[in-house]
């Protein structure tokens, strides 16, 4: 009899650890990140904007070598932060043409990983855009759309938002914003009213999905030139702290600790703060089958350099000045990791 206990118990040890095995392999890690590059220009002259600068012949000295290693740059950031796994979704700001995107996925060490991207062109006066790079067995657009920006005031327009929606493995739809909003040229306070302009027309269109359907997966990303305790991302946007308890119809801001830890993206007079941000809707907090965890700075030390005249380090950039040294960009990508069930 004790011999058939023991096995019995044996066999019921086995099986409790085949489903908890089981039940680790079902989750996947699923990775988000994005990048401001700062000026992927192609070497082709477009007459409707003005790329002078980064073109051959122009006051930077840009030419095809110059592109080209730009783009093996950019590639080795999305392959490092991945690792093994690529990330399922790259959100990238300042990208001049749809033919940097088809050199990127296509012709430097990325062409493996077998990206697709979405990319329209904007009325950008220097021509850079933002654009959505997506593994297509992870992530399947659905909708595909530019949302135009028009100053009413002004009657004046900047680049346009990125908006995809689609689907992920577990059956969930997510809606994807990629955002690069005004810059702060001129000054912080002058700029302003744009950029709270361009946060309520997100604003909008996030509260249209929600009246749709109050526990929406929403993820918004990108380059806001504003940091997340400013009123374009706290107020207009209403981007919270992630803190609990979670509320399915609320924003929340990944950065917003990282920010106030005096950590970020982006070095601007000696001090680091998060230009860069992810926003998620409460039901990403929430979701029990895709779900994500908290947002990070990838700081590697290839992508840095150090901070002469302020000490520590900054970000490695393709020029300093107008010195051209080969390095990444001046802003550090951020991502975050989902976890999925299945």
């Amino acid at each position: 009899m004790d011999v058939i206990k023991r096995k019995l118990i044996l066999i019921t040890c086995l099986l409790i650890a085949s489903i908890s095995y089981s039940q680790q392999m079902e989750k996947t890690i699923w990775k988000v990140m994005c990048y401001n590059v700062e000026n992927l220009f192609d070497c082709v002259d477009d007459s409707l904007t003005n790329d002078s600068e980064y073109l051959p012949g122009g006051m930077r000295g840009w030419n095809y070598e110059k592109y080209t290693r730009k783009q093996a740059n950019v590639s080795k950031v999305i392959a490092a932060i991945g690792g093994w796994d690529p990330p399922v979704l790259v959100g990238l700001c300042e990208v001049e043409s749809e033919k940097c995107l088809w050199d990127l996925t296509r012709y430097s060490g990325l062409k493996s990983m077998k990206y697709r991207f979405v990319h329209f062109e904007s009325p950008d006066a220097r021509g850079v855009d933002v654009a959505l790079l997506y593994q297509p067995s992870a992530f399947k657009p659905l909708v595909k759309q530019a949302i135009g920006i028009h100053f009413p005031q002004s009657n004046s327009r900047t680049r346009d938002l990125l908006y995809v929606s689609g689907t992920v493995p577990t059956g969930d739809t997510l809606h994807v914003f990629v955002c690069h909003f005004p810059s702060r040229l001129g000054g912080e306070l002058e700029s302003e009213e744009k950029r709270n302009f361009v946060a309520s027309v997100v604003r909008q269109k996030v509260d249209s999905l929600l009246t749709a359907n109050a526990k929406s997966n929403i993820l918004i990303m990108g380059d806001f030139n504003d940091y997340p305790t400013n009123t374009s991302m706290s107020v207009i946007l209403g981007a919270a702290k992630p803190e609990m308890p979670f509320a399915t119809k609320q924003l929340y801001n990944l950065m917003y600790p990282i920010h106030l830890a005096g950590k970020g993206s982006h070095k601007h007079e000696g001090e680091w703060g998060a230009l860069d941000q992810i926003v998620v809707s409460g039901n990403l907090l929430l979701n029990n089958t895709f779900k994500c965890h908290e947002a990070n700075v990838f700081e590697a030390d290839f992508l840095l350099v150090d901070d002469e005249k302020f000490l520590g380090k900054q970000p490695f950039r393709t020029y300093n000045g107008m010195k051209y040294q080969a390095g990444f960009a001046d802003h550090l990508p951020v991502f975050v990791d989902f976890e999925m069930s299945r």
